[in-house]
Formats: C-alpha cells, sequence, structure tokens
C-alpha cells in the first residue's frame, strides 16, 4: 500500500494527477511535502491532535471532528495489515471473525463523515479536501488512497507519486 512501484497504473496516475494539483493549489511541490513533514513530526499521529490541525509554514491542514485514540488504533491496524497489499481497492470489511468486523464497521461509521480541508496559509481561496473513505457501506467499505498517502506513507512516496510520468 505504501509502496509507490507496486502499485497498478491506475492507482499511480491518479496518486499522480491528485498530488500534483494539490501542490499546485497550495503554492508548488514543496509547500505540500512541508505540510506532509509537519504531519510526520506529531506524535503519536497527526490524527490525535486535539486541535483538530496541523500547520507548517505554507499550509494547513483541518478536520471536522476529533478522532479517538480507540477508533484510530482500529483504522491503524487495518491499515498495518494491508499494509504489503499492491491493490488499493481493497475491501477492509473482507473479515472471517465477526467480532473483529462489527469494530471496524463501527469504526467506519463514527470516522466516515470526517472531511479534511487543506489551505494555504493566509487565504481562503484554494485548497483541496478529502475523506477518509471512498465507499462506506455496510458491504464494502474502501479507503481513499490519498488518505493512508497523506497520513500513513513516507514522505518519499509522495515524492514519487510527484515524479511519476504519466
Amino acid at each position: 500500500m505504501c509502496n509507490f512501484n507496486k502499485q497498478n497504473t491506475d492507482t499511480k496516475e491518479f496518486l499522480h494527477l491528485f498530488m500534483n494539483k494539490s501542490a499546485e493549489t497550495l503554492g508548488g511541490m514543496n509547500f505540500l511535502l512541508s505540510l506532509i513533514e509537519a504531519m510526520k513530526t506529531k506524535k503519536p499521529n497527526a490524527l490525535l491532535q486535539k486541535e483538530k490541525q496541523v500547520r507548517s509554514n505554507e499550509a494547513k491542514i483541518e478536520w471536522n471532528k476529533v478522532i479517538f485514540k480507540d477508533k484510530f488504533d482500529i483504522l491503524e491496524d487495518v491499515i498495518r495489515s494491508h499494509k504489503s497489499h499492491e491493490n488499493q481497492d481493497f475491501n477492509i470489511l473482507n473479515i472471517e471473525s465477526q467480532k473483529k468486523r462489527k469494530k471496524v464497521l463501527n469504526m467506519v461509521k463514527t470516522l466516515a463523515p470526517i472531511e479534511f480541508i487543506i489551505t494555504p496559509n493566509g487565504t481562503t481561496n484554494g485548497g483541496f479536501s478529502f475523506k477518509i473513505f471512498e465507499t462506506a457501506n455496510d458491504e464494502c467499505v474502501k479507503i481513499n488512497p490519498i488518505f493512508i498517502a497523506m497520513f500513513f506513507c513516507s514522505v518519499e512516496f509522495t515524492k514519487k507519486a510527484l515524479k511519476y510520468q504519466v
């Protein structure tokens, strides 16, 4: 999942186009990368910030709901268990244990309304937004590859996505 070279061509192109467009709206590739680096410095994870935002010198990312550690731990476990997965379109509800499936489904229902908004500093124009899940219903839940790239993959992953030749 966080190995750009193992992604299929469609995912590579999608990530490349989205990351380039995002970088343009923030003022350039370095602005986007500095925001991601600022997010990586937050410990234990930027998603657990009570202020619901992370700022760099050039941009900020905000979200509309506090994410509590119990829900974050379930999300992180799901992502970690699929970290080597080459296909971004996996259904995270494909779990044999009904008890674990119910925990994941409750986490999805809690986190699905969260929207992340990234804007350049000093302006309300520009920027972009994304959600945690691409698809979220009772049968199929797919995590947004942009969310994974921004919060769980390395800065090198984003650099490769930005430099990818379509």
